[in-house]
């Protein structure tokens, strides 16, 4: 996505212009407008010259939002702060005060002296054209020191493309035109010696509703333009994190450079107190590293060689040595960087409502303005009075809070999510996020830490613990399997120093052996170890118990005696319990997914208190999962590995824990940061929290202007007497922006973590489980079943066969159960697993 910076927008019809404009240009798939930032996404293969001169051809000006050169050139920053600097606030608070002062002078001798009697010098003492020339020239003053308002507002009348400064801008003008025709007229009356003339012309003046319109808009636009920058704080505070400098070694030399400098291989170092300044892998030193500004995780991880680093984090302790992994725009603060700012130049489905609203909104107003003035001269009313009402209807109106909606209310839910180290890509994922149903988890690495870990010792009889792991430790120390490393690591735990062992061979079936101290040991599964030793039946008894509870037993064996079981799992998260019992208090389906077999998954699956457990599935088999899951309801998808990408791609919404691959990462729709489970639940309730401010902030918006627009046209008159001026009118016009950002800021004190608000939606899936309630079940007693493929192979079998709603094989205890839908005769289930060359024996 290329992204623009656009100036000249003052509202939603501005974005809306802008939009159509762009999206005309040959070669553009997609464009997106933010009036919050005043930027553009833009999607395709034209160029960024047609972009920008489609943009200027509609009335507005645009330039392609630039980052740093390798070159060094600049001010060696990667990030165009200033882009989001707030600039308009400044310029309009010396307008505003500029106004202010003229308008307070313009009172006083208008309502001032008019209503209450106040005192004016002798020379305006019954000189009324005097009173209307000074009225007419400080109303002049105050229409130049806001000329912005008529230069935007009637180039945009010009283009075809009217937008809210031309509803103020004809505003102000109709008070200014009709005051200065009545001043006129009070001239001809004076020369005329007409004295009750006189006094009526004065009655006629609206200077000072014309200069207040001006000013009291003015209010609202620094006070939306303050509220708006502060929506932008997460994304500002994020680029102000990205170091300026960092200290290149070479050849033993040390040398400070721009951060843009620096390249992929060079070494870089860093002392106690500074900044990461890119991605990197240390290379000597160990250190204590504060993340939070990534993860928001306030606890220092500790970092060895080895270990890789991120740019912006904070070296604590130690001296590092580091080699740069990623620079520039690859850095992990970078693609956090990329990803809020991308959220914030997308627009979120429901936004789509407003911007069509918008697109007819200021024509429409201005056909009401005009049909409503005349509509009261024709109902006998004077031009005076038709006129203002008229105004009224012009300067009560507001597009922005219809534009601004959507827009701040995505912004600060992003900047939220990133201080909490959850990263949506797109405003439609931070929308979409809270309406799933489903939430797939894969097992490995997402429910689980993907790191076996030992959780049992049973020593034979006549064997200590510590005899028992001495061995396996050494046995163990030669082999390169991932559940070898789990008895090691638990060797280091317990202080052990490995014995060298001769004659190591890894054998077929799982098994290892060696020589230690002239004796054969042996380690690996029962089927394995049995072929060389007598495994007794109380041995055989604990380790299917093991085996029940979702832990793999492993077998050690010395000469012709068994020296005991070491049990090994997959060790469940410390927080996955919790966040799924959260997801499910918020109505969610919870599915874990694995390529376990079934009685491990089911084990796992209790543990962490899942609804559903689908196991046996095969890496490229997730995806089709997630394909049938989507039939049920709005799916999740929670994953970190490569093979997880297709799955996350083709759920409804994809969320990969951050400490996954590049390409798991790349594949989904929203990122946790911290890699913990319990982030899941948070980003779902911060998504609704943002859905339900979205909804508040278009409500008042479409809810102001249907009230206030009939009002400011008369309509109450003849039932109620309400009668609504105009500078009423601009006041209410000025805030009604602002209290819809200032709506939308409510967020910042949402706390995503607390969980006893959460509402349970029903959803689909629930009614699914109603009817599935009325199921039969078959089990089949299958013989030739050997492994994981094999309960794969007879899954997909079976789940292939009409009325069958899931099937689950078990290779270990020889079965095969089906869930049906319908009656299915045994024959066909049978025929079914036969043709995939296994036998059913009962």
């Amino acid at each position: 996505m290329e992204q623009y910076t656009i100036t000249g927008m003052s509202c939603a019809a501005c974005q809306t212009r802008v939009e159509k404009a762009v999206s005309k240009v040959p070669g553009v798939i997609s464009c997106s407008v933010s009036l919050l930032t005043n930027s553009m996404g833009v999607e395709g293969t034209a160029s960024s010259s047609e972009i920008i001169e489609a943009v200027q051809a509609a009335g507005y000006g645009a330039s392609v939002k630039g980052v740093e050169k390798a070159d060094g050139s600049g001010n060696g920053t990667l990030y165009d702060e200033s882009a989001l600097e707030d600039h308009e606030t400044p310029v309009l608070k010396k307008r505003l005060i500029s106004s202010i002062g003229f308008l307070l002078v313009l009172m006083y001798f208008s309502m001032g002296h008019m209503m209450w009697n106040w005192p004016l010098p002798t020379f305006f003492n019954g000189n009324h054209v005097a009173m209307g020339l000074l009225q007419f020239l400080l109303t002049v003053i105050i229409m130049v020191i806001n000329q912005k308002f008529f230069i935007s507002g009637f180039k945009g009348l010009l283009h075809g493309s009217p937008n809210m400064d031309t509803l103020v801008a004809l505003g102000s003008s109709a008070s200014f035109a009709w005051s200065t025709y009545a001043l006129f007229m009070m001239t001809d009356a004076q020369v005329k010696g007409n004295a009750d003339a006189v006094m009526s012309y004065m009655h006629e003046f609206y200077f000072e509703s014309a200069a207040m319109i001006l000013t009291l808009i003015t209010v609202g636009k620094m006070l939306e333009a303050r509220s708006k920058g502060r929506t932008t704080d997460a994304l500002k505070g994020l680029m102000k994190l990205a170091p300026k400098t960092a200290v290149i070694e070479k050849d033993g030399v040390e040398t400070t450079v721009p951060i843009a400098q620096v390249k992929k291989g060079d070494i870089f170092v860093v002392r106690p107190g500074e900044n990461i300044p890119v991605d990197g892998i240390v290379l000597e030193g160990n250190s204590a590293v504060n993340e939070s500004a990534l993860t928001g995780e306030s606890i220092p991880v500790d970092k060895a060689a080895g270990d890789p680093v991120s740019a912006a984090t904070l070296n604590q302790s130690g001296f590092i040595r580091c080699e740069a992994s990623r620079v520039g725009e690859d850095t992990t603060l970078s693609q956090i960087i990329k990803m809020v700012s991308d959220a914030a130049a997308t627009k979120a489905p429901i936004a789509k409502i407003a911007d069509k609203v918008s697109g007819v909104f200021v024509p429409a107003v201005i056909t009401i303005a005009i049909i409503t003035t005349i509509g009261w001269l024709l109902a006998g009313e004077t031009m005076a009075f038709a006129l203002a009402r008229g105004i009224s209807v012009l300067v009560i109106s507001c597009p922005c809070a219809l534009g601004l909606a959507t827009p701040v209310a995505i912004m600060v839910g992003n900047g939220m999510g990133a201080k909490n180290g959850i990263l949506f890509k797109t405003a439609v994922s931070l929308e979409e996020t809270g309406k799933v149903e489903i939430v797939a988890l894969d097992k490995t690495g997402t429910i689980t830490s993907g790191e076996p870990r030992v959780t049992d010792l049973v020593p034979a009889e006549g064997v200590s613990e510590s005899e028992l792991l001495s061995m396996a430790y050494a046995l163990e120390k030669k082999s390169e399997h991932p559940l070898a490393k789990a008895v090691l690591l638990k060797g280091e735990e317990m202080g052990l120093s490995a014995a060298d062992v001769t004659d190591f061979a890894a054998l077929p079936g799982n098994g290892l052996s060696a020589k230690l101290n002239g004796n054969t040991i042996y380690g690996g599964n029962m089927k394995f170890v049995g072929t060389h030793v007598a495994v007794p039946e109380d041995m055989k008894k604990k380790s299917e118990a093991l085996a029940e509870s979702g832990k793999t037993p492993l077998f050690f064996a010395e000469n012709e005696k068994l020296v005991g079981i070491i049990a090994v799992a997959d060790m469940i998260k410390e927080d996955s319990p919790q966040a799924i019992r959260e997801l499910q208090n918020m109505g969610i389906h919870v599915v874990m997914l694995t390529g376990d077999n079934e009685r491990t998954a089911k084990a796992v699956g209790k543990e962490a208190g899942v609804d559903e457990v689908i196991a046996g599935v095969l890496p490229d088999g997730k995806e089709s999962v997630i394909r049938k899951l989507k039939e049920k309801g709005k799916v999740a998808m929670v994953g970190d590995g490569i093979n997880d990408a297709p799955a996350l791609t083709r759920a409804d919404m994809g969320i990969a824990i951050g400490a996954g691959t590049d390409v798991a990462i790349d594949a989904a729709d929203v990122v946790l940061m911290k890699s913990r489970l319990s982030d899941v639940p948070a980003a779902i309730r911060l998504s609704r929290a943002t859905l339900t401010n979205i909804h508040e902030n278009l409500f008042w918006a479409f809810f102001y202007n249907v009230i206030g627009i009939p009002l400011a046209m008369g309509l109450w008159i003849p039932v109620f007497g309400w009668k609504l001026n105009p500078m009423f009118g601009a006041a209410a016009m000025s805030l009604s922006s602002f209290c819809v950002v200032s709506n939308a800021l409510r967020l910042n004190f949402f706390d995503i973590r607390r969980s006893d608000r959460d509402k349970k939606i029903k959803t689909k899936i629930h009614n699914n489980k109603e009817k599935e309630s009325n199921m039969m079940e078959k089990t089949l007693k299958v013989e030739g079943m050997m492994c994981p493929h094999c309960e794969a192979t007879v899954k997909k079998a079976l789940e292939a066969i009409d009325g069958v709603s899931v099937a689950e094989a078990d290779h270990v205890k020889g079965t095969a159960t089906v869930t049906l839908t319908k009656d299915v005769p045994t024959e066909v289930l049978k025929k079914a697993i036969e043709d995939k060359d296994y036998k059913v024996i009962g």
